[in-house]
Parts: structure tokens; C-alpha cells; sequence
């Protein structure tokens, strides 16, 4: 049995595109997202997704720059002096010493995000490990205009391995244990994750089952991400972004107020950030190689 203090752990992944032989490449460009809890990297070949990593950010974000990159690495053949640019983003992205340029992480999702739902996207939701994004961007991925939630924990990644960590509920089985109810219950606090725990602790006192509990701050996350969503303009196409967008809970719940259904990813909701990057250097190395 999983222990209480493991609960919050979510599954790290890598991946490495079968189909594409890096050989063959004229352009090679990695791109690294170190964010406040996990960090990922993104290969591309010629633009096309190679390969890429998603762990968990340590300590040190020098240290998880490097691993996540070499993480994406493994098994492929390629190393670090292989990649004609790499460019980091993120919360770290001073901290990515091997980078050659580093960029914000809204630039970054909306390039990323651009590309993994498609140009039809026009509003990307990111959110995040400790905060939440909203993005409008053009058909060519370019930001608009964004609006940052970054004041506390809730309505974030964090906020969610709290609670799971509380209720003793595995962070994977977060979403579908929340709707396993009859009627929506009144949310939680959606200011103050503190706040939310304790609320919390005093509903499973009073005898709420753990998924009404696992609903309220399920719809608190929704409703706080939402009134970001309003507040820049929420334009279709929609999509969702990070870790949470994998809750299928929090997810379905913002559909349902906003009245809209979210794009359906092609890769890791995790690696928009990264993936951005890898598409920035990409353009960065074509510029460098054009200019001499």
C-alpha cells in the first residue's frame, strides 16, 4: 500500500518518438521547462516531437535542468553538444547553464500549445504547480494577451498533492473519485489552500465521504481558474495545459461552467512549456545559421 506521505506522488514520464531517426535532421533543438514542481524537456527534429522527459523538479534547479535533458536523452544516441540550440523556460530558466537563450514561460506555452492542439487555438489554460495561467494567443501561437494567478497554492498542482496527501487518496485517482456523487456540494475555499485543508478537515468531521470532499475542491479549482478565464476573455478554441489538465475532475467542471469542451491534447499536457522552448530555439538556430 502506497504510504500517506507518497499519495501526492504523480507518475514521471519519458517518451521517444518510434518514427523519427534524428540522423536524418537538419535542425536538432531541445527545450527545458523548469517549474517550481516538475521539469521537462522536449527534443525536436526539424520541428517534429523526438523525444521528451517529465519529472519531478528537485532542490536544485540546475541539477533538474540537466536531468530532465539528459532524461530526454537517453536511448536516443544524441547527446547535449548534438542539439544545434537548446533555450530553457520556466520558473528556473536562469538555471538552465547549458541553455544558449532562456524564454518566459508564456511566450513558451502559447508557442507549445500552438502546436500540440493546433492553430485553431486561441485561449490556453496552463496551470501550473503553483500557479495558474490564462493565454490568448494568435493562429502562429504569439501570446495576445495572458493574466497570472501566482498568490497561493489553490486552484494549483500544489494545492492538489496537499489535498491528496490529507485525504489519503492517490494524486491519479484524484478526478474520478470526485464525481462518484450524487449532487455537486458547495466548493471549498478557493483563495487560500491553508484555508481549503482546514475547511476540509471539518467537513470529514462532520461526515462527508472523502469523494465530496474530493468534489468540493475539485469545483473550487474550476471556479477559481474560471474567473481568470473571464477576466482575460475566454475565445475558442479552448485548451487546458499542466498537470491538472489530467484531472479529469477539475477539468469536466470547467467545461461544464463555461459551456465549452476543452481541445483533446496529442501529447503530455506537461511538455507544452518545453515544447515551446524547443520550437523558440529551433527558430533561434535557423536565424543563427542564416546570419553566420
Amino acid at each position: 500500500m502506497t504510504e500517506k506521505n507518497e499519495f501526492w506522488r504523480w507518475e514521471e514520464s519519458r517518451w521517444k518518438n518510434p518514427d523519427l531517426d534524428w540522423e536524418n535532421a537538419e535542425v536538432i533543438t531541445l527545450g527545458v521547462d523548469v517549474g517550481s514542481v516538475s521539469s521537462q524537456a522536449v527534443i525536436l527534429c526539424d520541428g517534429e516531437l523526438f523525444a521528451y522527459s517529465n519529472m519531478r523538479t528537485g532542490y536544485d534547479s540546475s541539477e533538474s535542468a540537466l536531468n530532465a535533458a539528459s532524461w530526454a536523452l537517453e536511448g536516443t544516441g544524441l547527446t547535449l553538444d548534438d542539439i544545434h540550440f537548446k533555450v530553457g523556460t520556466g520558473y528556473g530558466r536562469v538555471n538552465v547553464t547549458f541553455a544558449d537563450r532562456n524564454i518566459t514561460e508564456i511566450a513558451c506555452h502559447a508557442r507549445g500549445g500552438n502546436l500540440m492542439y493546433g492553430p485553431t487555438v486561441r485561449t490556453i489554460l496552463d496551470m501550473g504547480g503553483q500557479d495558474c495561467k490564462v493565454i490568448r494567443c494568435d493562429e502562429r501561437g504569439k501570446v495576445v494577451s495572458f493574466l497570472m494567478n501566482d498568490k497561493c497554492a489553490a486552484g494549483t498542482g500544489r494545492g492538489i498533492e496537499v489535498f491528496t496527501d490529507l485525504l489519503g487518496v492517490p494524486i491519479g485517482e484524484v478526478g474520478q473519485r470526485s464525481l462518484r456523487v450524487e449532487m455537486e456540494p458547495e466548493p471549498v475555499s478557493s483563495t487560500c489552500v491553508v484555508f481549503a485543508k482546514s475547511e476540509a478537515i471539518g467537513l470529514l468531521h462532520a461526515g462527508w465521504s472523502t469523494e465530496k470532499v474530493l468534489a468540493a475542491y475539485c469545483l473550487a479549482t474550476a471556479n477559481r481558474v474560471v474567473s481568470l478565464l473571464e477576466r482575460v476573455g475566454m475565445v475558442k478554441d479552448f485548451a487546458i495545459t499542466g498537470g491538472i489538465a489530467k484531472n479529469v475532475g477539475v477539468v469536466s467542471r470547467i467545461e461544464k461552467i463555461l459551456g465549452v469542451s476543452a481541445l483533446e491534447p496529442k501529447y503530455d499536457t506537461q511538455i507544452a512549456g518545453a515544447m515551446g522552448a524547443a520550437l523558440f530555439a529551433k527558430a533561434l538556430a535557423e536565424k543563427k545559421a542564416k546570419t553566420g
